[in-house]
C-alpha cells in the first residue's frame, strides 16, 4: 500500500522555497525547482500560492518569525541587544535573506507583529514616536550591514581566519603598510574574535540613543 502523501499547502511551498533558498540562494527560487523539492508538479503550485513574489513574501515573513520578540516590560538596550543577536543568528542560518528583509510591500503577519513589538519595546522605554523611528532605523542599518560583510568574509571558522590572516601577514610589507599590518598582528592574537566586533558597535549605538522620558507608552 502507497504511503499517503502530506496534502500541498502554502506552508509547505514556502518551507521548501526557505531549505530551497539555503542550498543555492534567493537566485534558485523558481516555480520549477520548488515543485522539484516537493515532487509535485508547477501547476499545483499556484493553487496555494499566486506565484513568486507570493512566496518570497512568505519566505521573509517565515525568517521573522524565527527572530525572538523584545518585550515592553525588559530594559528597552537589553530588549533591542537580544533581538538584535536573534536577528543575526537568524539572518546567519538563512544568507539570502539579508537583502529581503525590508523588500517586501505585502508583509506578513510575523514581519508586523516583529515590527510592532520592537517599536512597542522602544516606546514602552521612554522614546517618542519619531526617536523610535531613529532608533529602530539605525540599529537595523547597523545589524543588516554588519551580517552581509560577515557573510562576505572569506573564512568561517577561527582556523580559516588564522590561515588567510597569517598568509596576508607573511605578504604584506610593514615598512609600506604599517597601519594594516599591526591590524592584523592584533587580529591573529589569542583570544580576537570577529564576532565581536558586532556586540562593540551594537553598544555604541545603544549608548548613543537617547529616549524622550515624558514620551513613555503607559
Amino acid at each position: 500500500m502507497a504511503a499517503k502523501r502530506t496534502p500541498l499547502s502554502r506552508e509547505r511551498v514556502v518551507t521548501a522555497a526557505v531549505a530551497l533558498a539555503d542550498e543555492k540562494g534567493a537566485a534558485g527560487i523558481t516555480m520549477r525547482a520548488i515543485a522539484g523539492k516537493l515532487g509535485v508538479e508547477a501547476m499545483s503550485l499556484y493553487n496555494h500560492v499566486a506565484g513568486r513574489d507570493d512566496i518570497l513574501d512568505g519566505m521573509v515573513d517565515a525568517v521573522f518569525d524565527k527572530i525572538a520578540l523584545p518585550t515592553s516590560t525588559a530594559d528597552w538596550k537589553q530588549a533591542m541587544r537580544d533581538r538584535a543577536a536573534s536577528a543575526r543568528a537568524a539572518l546567519r542560518r538563512h544568507p539570502w535573506a539579508v537583502g529581503l528583509m525590508d523588500s517586501r510591500g505585502k508583509p506578513g503577519p510575523a514581519t508586523l507583529r516583529h515590527h510592532d513589538a520592537v517599536l512597542g519595546a522602544l516606546r514602552a522605554g521612554g522614546f517618542s514616536v519619531a526617536m523610535a523611528a531613529h532608533a529602530f532605523s539605525v540599529i537595523d542599518s547597523y545589524l543588516y550591514g554588519f551580517v552581509l560583510q560577515e557573510l562576505s568574509l572569506p573564512f568561517a571558522n577561527r582556523a580559516e581566519f588564522d590561515e588567510i590572516a597569517g598568509d596576508i601577514a607573511r605578504d604584506l610589507p610593514a615598512d609600506t603598510h604599517p597601519h594594516l599590518a599591526e591590524l592584523v598582528s592584533h587580529a591573529l592574537q589569542p583570544g580576537y574574535d570577529y564576532a565581536d566586533e558586532f556586540d562593540f558597535g551594537l553598544t555604541l549605538i545603544l549608548d548613543a540613543l537617547r529616549p524622550d522620558e515624558v514620551s513613555a507608552v503607559p
